[in-house]
């Protein structure tokens, strides 16, 4: 069976997140973009595994779960996101990591034992003073089942392979610990085309989510898995085990849904105070060095990827999943009423109004007959089919400034298509 999985949000709790961000609405609004199965977010928050225990319940000993009130809305998985900030190597480091738990239990039993060293209850997201191979362990020897990731790993800051603070390989931040990592999730600033240019990269599962921070965001990424059923251990073999799906095999990664990866807060270098932003090639041109203010650049994604990339670009490996690029259906709605605010009224009632008589999000913008789409909304149908066909128009971005997307303009970029 075919199940969209969006396996890294938050919750309210987390810092710089909305206040909708109840289960009950990330339930509803994941229905509607068309995610099967949706990561709780922020377990380790004592309030919100409150809400999760309470609000929750386990469907058939699966270690997925459903809203008592909505239960036939989403699924959940178990799912936090953790801050790690230590030294190594004579180094600060910071690193993000996607935790997913087998049920309730270890949950708990996490959290007491990160609650007596650390503040749990500061941020959804908590920071922790403790190396990546220490908590790798100390979530193993709780329960082996947990399922343990870096998040975003090329973003500049808090990620595992980013220029500010990460490491150039899985082993020198994981170490002995390496063999119990099995995927990595490529973040907002990449998409597998970059990815594929480091080999290394090939031995773990490659996995997007939204890291949504609002409803809004919730699948502007996601995964597609091939899954025997809808249960904790089908998706914890699928990672572990790094399988492609082929000829309907079950338990495997079918394709993953991608941002234009220009769009992401820090595809490009540059200086946001600056207001400058330029390509790699650029960069190294000027010796990393801002050409207004004389300051080092904040490194981007491309950059980071192309410094450690082993492989040409435009590289793919053989047994790789496709991959698709998608503009959110909010947005397109925005641009074809001029309204640069995809949450505004106007945006919504038709967004609502085509979810109710069509389908869910990923549905009408990945798989919706264009001609039917035209009889009801011709210009959003003739949007849909540019960006299927991957002609947008990109400004990219940089140092924490979100890129721009645009499919009524001249093309810049025709995406590859795999």
């Amino acid at each position: 069976m075919r199940f969209v999985l969006d396996l890294h949000i938050h919750s309210r709790y987390s810092r710089a997140c909305s206040s909708q961000l109840t289960l009950e609405n990330i339930a509803l609004a994941a229905k509607n973009k068309g995610i099967d199965i949706i990561g709780t977010g922020d377990f380790t928050h004592p309030a919100w595994f409150k809400s999760i225990s309470s609000e929750l319940e386990e469907v058939q000993n699966s270690g997925l779960y459903r809203h008592k009130k909505v239960p036939k809305a989403a699924l959940f998985i178990l799912s936090t996101e953790v801050s790690l900030v230590y030294r190594d190597t004579d180094k600060s480091r910071r690193v993000h990591l996607v935790i997913h738990a087998p049920n309730l239990a270890a949950v708990a039993l996490l959290n007491e034992k990160l609650g007596s060293r650390f503040n749990l209850r500061a941020d959804g997201r908590p920071i922790l003073g403790i190396s990546a191979p220490e908590f790798v362990r100390l979530c193993l020897d709780v329960d082996p089942c947990f399922i343990i990731y870096p998040a975003h790993i090329w973003t500049p800051w808090y990620s595992i392979l980013g220029s500010k603070s990460g490491f150039n390989s899985f082993e020198e931040c994981f170490k002995e610990q390496t063999g119990n990592i099995f995927a990595y999730e490529t973040g907002l600033s990449s998409d597998p085309l970059m990815n594929w240019q480091v080999s290394a990269l090939d031995q773990f599962t490659r996995l997007s989510n939204s890291d949504a921070h609002g409803l809004d965001n919730i699948g502007r990424e996601a995964t597609i898995m091939a899954l025997a059923k809808a249960d904790y251990s089908s998706i914890y073999q699928t990672i572990k085990n790094n399988r492609v799906s082929a000829g309907g095999n079950m338990n495997s990664l079918i394709s993953t849904i991608e941002f234009f990866p220009e769009e992401g807060m820090y595809h490009y270098d540059g200086h946001r105070d600056c207001g400058f932003s330029c390509p790699p090639e650029i960069s190294r041109k000027n010796d990393n060095i801002c050409p207004r203010c004389r300051r080092p650049l904040v490194i981007g994604v491309a950059n980071r990827v192309a410094e450690l990339a082993d492989r040409p670009a435009g590289y793919r490996p053989k047994k790789a999943a496709p991959f698709v690029s998608l503009v959110g259906l909010d947005k397109i709605i925005a641009e074809i009423l001029a309204v640069k605010n995809r949450r505004a009224l106007t945006v919504t009632r038709i967004y609502d109004k085509m979810i109710k008589e069509i389908g869910n999000e990923l549905y009408i913008l990945m798989e919706a007959d264009v001609q039917m789409l035209k009889r009801g909304y011709p210009q959003i149908a003739s949007l849909i089919q540019r960006m299927r066909a991957g002609k947008v128009h990109l400004i990219s971005g940089y140092d924490g400034q979100y890129g721009q997307v645009s499919l009524n303009k001249p093309a810049t970029k025709l995406s590859v298509k795999v």
